[in-house]
């Protein structure tokens, strides 16, 4: 399974999905998407991150741990 998770540095919500994903699938590899090298990332993702996304559909902020759960089974 690939996640991605678009953020950016010093975006402390991205550092508390890490550890919402950490809680549900602690062997899950996140590949992290930085927003700020992509124009069209900003506008479509800037307002939302943190953002995972999973074979096609998104989980945007804000969200707990349920909702990783059911995001990631």
């Amino acid at each position: 399974m690939t996640v991605l998770l678009y953020t950016t540095l010093g975006c402390h919500l991205c550092d508390q999905a890490r550890e919402l994903v950490a809680m549900v699938r602690p062997d899950l590899e996140i590949t992290l998407v930085d927003i700020a090298e992509d124009d069209t990332l900003i506008e479509q993702y800037g307002e939302r991150i943190p953002v995972f996304m999973r074979e096609g559909q998104e989980l945007a902020w804000p969200f707990g741990l349920l909702d990783v759960q059911q995001f990631l089974c």
